[in-house]
């Protein structure tokens, strides 16, 4: 087979080219320390590292919204602190209130403080964000949760949404709370109506409203109330009977739920505690019956904020005709409410905190599978350096035994041969 010069010189130069590339390749390689310069190089590894590229910006996302996460939960949990704190102010000053040895100015004293304490709370139960956007308003983020009305009532205008962001691949978490389940569904202690029926028109006897102190054992009070009759002989005697009572009703009849006798000293209070309500009942018993009874079904009184709860207080401090027993009454109201809505601040904070827990547990598993996930991209990427410098040793010494066997080459001819 005859070989053209043109043709020897064309394949001496391939030669020189293709290992001028590898030789090339190889300190690119080096250079960049990357075993994958382009998809053709591994196209399983180039794939597999497309995806890992991916889940490690997921990651990113996943970590940001971790921190933004945590910056909302950490400046709602120190909101629900001041909260807190401010309660545990206006719980003393109700208990400061019940001392029945203080004046009107006192009790006026004390009122003036709580309206100071209400607008505080107010203020913090409309605590914005870093974004210029309410704390407590579901998803009405722009709308101010909570307004004072015209007649000093207070009204929730958010929403019950709670704002949530994804933090891992199937986990979210929630960044929010509604102001209406923190500080408007509060448990009301004073959800009962109470109706007291005498024979004397001018019976010193008077009968407290209604106070659900203990809601484990209200569980068992009968659902259409109860009637505490007076005997008619002697007026301190007692009994408790579930309602409807029959028509008509004849106490030798039916078997009382309880019975009971008053103390003799009408000038001190007396106290009936049935399945979880109590009464205080004052002056001089007469024959007649106290009703208590749930509202009506259109009322819906089983829940009361509690600026709401802090506000009835306050009016009937200011009120000079309130008397001791109607301030007494009402402090004691507003101990069971604070307490209520206190507890539920609690449990609102104790959720902040377990959402706290899970972002630091998430936050630490996602580092962790970064950290994974960069190693198989290390592992797939990066160059062995030292089997790199081996193999452009090898192609250096080959692409310069190439060169001289080319010049050689180049220099045979039959003009060489003719001389």
């Amino acid at each position: 087979m005859r070989i053209s010069t043109l043709q020897a010189f064309n394949n001496g130069v391939l030669g020189l080219q293709r290992n001028y590339a590898s030789v090339t390749r190889t300190q690119e390689q080096i250079s960049t320390g990357n075993r994958i310069l382009t998809p053709a190089d591994d196209p399983v590894a180039s794939v597999r590292l497309m995806q890992l590229e991916q889940q490690q910006g997921v990651l990113g996302q996943y970590k940001e919204n971790l921190t933004a996460a945590r910056n909302s939960l950490t400046q709602e949990e120190v909101t629900l602190n001041s909260v807190n704190t401010v309660l545990q102010r206006v719980r003393e000053l109700a208990v400061q209130a019940g001392n029945g040895t203080l004046s009107t100015a006192d009790r006026q004293s004390i009122a003036a403080e709580l309206k100071e304490r209400e607008d505080e709370l107010l203020s913090l139960m409309n605590t914005r964000n870093s974004r210029g956007e309410y704390l407590f308003a579901g998803f009405q983020g722009k709308t101010q949760p909570f307004v004072r009305e015209d007649d000093g009532t207070y009204s929730y205008r958010g929403d019950e949404g709670q704002r949530k962001v994804q933090i891992a691949s199937s986990l979210q978490i929630a960044i929010s709370d509604n102001g209406k389940g923190l500080f408007e569904n509060v448990i009301n202690a004073g959800r009962l109506d109470g109706v007291l029926t005498t024979s004397d028109p001018d019976s010193t006897f008077r009968v407290s409203p209604p106070l659900v102190s203990d809601e484990v054992a209200f569980a068992q009070f009968p659902p259409d109330g109860v009637t505490i009759t007076f005997d008619a002989v002697n007026p301190r005697n007692y009994r408790i009977d579930a309602n409807p009572l029959p028509d008509p009703f004849d106490p030798l009849a039916t078997t009382p739920l309880a019975t009971g006798t008053l103390d003799d000293d009408p000038n001190k209070s007396d106290t009936i505690v049935f399945n979880g309500v109590t009464l205080k009942l004052d002056g001089e018993p007469s024959e007649g019956s106290y009703t208590i009874t749930p509202p009506p079904p259109a009322e819906v009184r089983n829940k009361q904020g509690i600026l709401s709860t802090i506000a009835n207080l306050r009016k009937a401090l200011e009120n000079p005709t309130s008397g001791s027993l109607g301030v007494r009454d009402a402090v004691a109201l507003a101990l069971t409410n604070l307490d209520h809505g206190m507890a539920t601040v609690d449990a609102g904070r104790g959720e902040i905190g377990a959402r706290l827990n899970i972002i630091e547990t998430t936050e630490t598993d996602n580092e962790d599978v970064g950290l994974v996930n960069k190693a198989v991209q290390a592992e797939l990427r990066e160059l062995d350096y030292p089997e790199a410098l081996s193999r452009l040793s090898f192609q250096t010494v080959v692409l310069q035994a190439a060169q001289q066997s080319y010049v050689k080459i180049s220099g045979l001819n039959l003009f060489n041969l003719l001389r």
